[in-house]
């Protein structure tokens, strides 16, 4: 049966089977623990920080499961492992086997991402190419994805940008602050400043706004 704790027995809280207390042969009472040292009926997870790194199939399962939510490049899936705490070495051998299998291909997330952030969310080459850097794309592997965006795709996707710019401007607005604002939101976007002012000065004139962008603007 045992004594029923007092109020401030820490115990009180836990289920039946964890209330009492085990002594070890010493007479000491404390939790009961495995012959690793880890408490009994706590598991530990599959990877911890600092630890060994886990396994090589552990580390594939969690690339699988990040792949799962959105496509991402190699350099990202090794951060992500190493943030979990696997090894360098598992995180290498996983890498590995899941490029050789075509679930990791650069070159295919690169052209992915630039024709989805071009045509979504109208980013510049320029914008692009910074992109892929830091998700570690390298530069041959992003190449082809960038080439396939022409000088005319730009123009068109900058038009389309500047156009709806344009609904939203206050009618009375300054035409030489119109063109510093809409020049601006090309730039941002990852435009050059000769296809900026090239496309602002074509979009303006088809609105019959008067003047021209014959140099640029400081």
């Amino acid at each position: 049966m045992g004594t029923r704790p007092d109020a401030s027995d820490p115990q009180r809280a836990r289920p039946a089977g964890a209330r009492r207390g085990r002594r070890d042969a010493r007479g000491h009472s404390g939790t009961s623990s495995t012959d690793s040292g880890r408490p009994e009926g706590r598991s530990a997870g599959p990877v911890t920080a600092g630890s060994e790194g886990g396994t090589v199939e552990q580390a594939k399962e969690a690339c699988l499961r990040l792949l799962a939510v959105r496509a991402r490049s190699r350099a990202e899936l090794a951060q992500r492992l190493a943030a979990k705490g696997y090894s360098a070495e598992v995180s290498e051998q996983a890498l590995d086997r899941l490029t050789d299998v075509g679930l990791i291909d650069d070159a295919a997330f690169a052209e992915q991402w630039v024709h989805s952030r071009h045509t979504f969310s109208g980013k510049g080459k320029q914008a692009l190419a910074q992109e892929l850097r830091r998700k570690g794309v390298t530069q041959s592997d992003a190449a082809s994805a960038l080439d396939a965006i022409t000088a005319d795709d730009e123009e068109e996707r900058a038009g389309e940008l500047v156009r709806r710019k344009l609904r939203s401007l206050p009618r009375d607005l300054d035409r030489e602050k119109a063109i510093r604002r809409l020049v601006g939101m090309l730039a941002r976007r990852g435009y050059s400043q000769a296809t900026a002012y090239r496309v602002v000065k074509a979009e303006l004139a088809d609105q019959g706004v008067a003047g021209a962008l014959d140099e640029p603007i400081d």
